[in-house]
């Protein structure tokens, strides 16, 4: 009887470390937070440029209390399926710990009950692609617990695009204008100058 006890319990701890192990599912999560954004759908933003506001709460029809573990709300910057196509580095896994879907960190904060925003610029090592925001609520123990999103549960809706910075500069760009007018300009006057000179020494 005691070793039926002992197995038992060995299988539950292991099914706790199983658990543990894969870590929180996105598909566990309930989509408690509205969450809406500046971005209009098809939007074109510059990376290290532009700004966006996002704005987010809880769902109100839910029962009172639903919120009771939440402590903080982390919003994330997050690809679109179409941009994750080919792209296993931006590979959308139901397991949080191995979802390449959020990338990027917009920002934390303590949890509120009521509505708050934040503005945002869209940060310089953004990529070209296109986008949605998601944000999630986080308990005590710094574990996802539910979440929202702008856009719907098949990310086909409210999407919008950022232009990444290139690696090329205005200023740069500019300066290889200049440098390339003044090479031309220094090779005539070269020739003109030869020339003259050549023409000089005939005539004598």
């Amino acid at each position: 009887m005691a070793s039926t006890g002992i197995l038992l319990a060995s299988l539950l701890l292991l099914s706790c470390l199983a658990e543990t192990s894969h870590g929180v599912l996105f598909s566990s999560l309930k989509q408690t937070l509205i969450v809406t954004a500046s971005p209009k759908e098809g939007q074109v933003y510059k990376a290290g440029v532009d700004k966006l506001t996002v704005s987010w709460g809880l769902n109100q029809s839910f029962p009172a209390g639903s919120d009771s573990t939440y402590k903080t709300i982390k919003v994330k910057f997050c690809y679109a399926p179409v941009s994750q196509v080919d792209r296993g580095w931006r590979k959308t896994v139901d397991s949080l710990s191995k979802d390449k879907t959020c990338q990027f960190k917009v920002v934390a904060r303590p949890y509120s009950s009521s509505n708050q925003s934040f503005e945002w610029t869209i940060e310089r090592d953004v990529p070209s692609a296109t986008y949605f925001l998601r944000a999630y609520a986080y308990d005590a123990a710094d574990v996802e617990v539910a979440y929202g999103q702008t856009t719907d549960a098949h990310k086909a809706t409210n999407l919008f695009v950022v232009q990444g910075i290139t690696g090329r500069h205005t200023s740069l760009d500019i300066a290889s204008i200049c440098f390339s007018a003044f090479s031309v300009l220094s090779l005539a006057g070269f020739f003109i100058a030869e020339k003259r000179k050549a023409k000089s020494s005939h005539e004598k």
